[in-house]
């Protein structure tokens, strides 16, 4: 069975940082492109970052650019977030995707995470 296991969250203050890491397996991890998703509560699941499957740029959604990096490790099948100068707005369940692209944006096939917890609060 396909997995994708987050860990990492939990409760930072606000300046703090923190790691996620998405472990993958069962599937050829190095043939997704990996993004990491967030939702707040009462609020639409939101991009937060993404890497392609091997190569090519990143993508940050505007409210972390600069705070936030996106980074995978083929050899191990783990994609990570590191988390810097974190917010309280940072606050929400955040999810990591794989996807296999074929063309532009078009995927075949596509995993989600269970969703790993981040609380940023004094």
């Amino acid at each position: 069975q396909v997995q994708l296991v987050e860990s990492g969250g939990g409760l930072v203050q606000p300046g703090g940082s923190l790691r996620l890491s998405c472990a993958a397996s069962r599937f050829t991890f190095s043939s997704y492109a990996m993004t990491w998703y967030r939702q707040a509560p009462g609020k639409e699941r939101e991009l937060v970052a993404s890497i392609p499957a091997v190569g090519g740029n990143t993508n940050y959604a505007d409210s972390v650019k600069g705070r936030f990096t996106i980074s995978r490790d083929n050899d191990k099948n783990t994609a990570y977030l590191q988390m810097n100068s974190l917010k309280p707005e940072d606050t929400a369940v955040y999810y990591c995707n794989a996807r296999r692209l074929y063309s532009g944006s078009a995927y075949d096939a596509e995993y989600w995470g269970q969703g790993t917890q981040v609380t940023v609060s004094s």
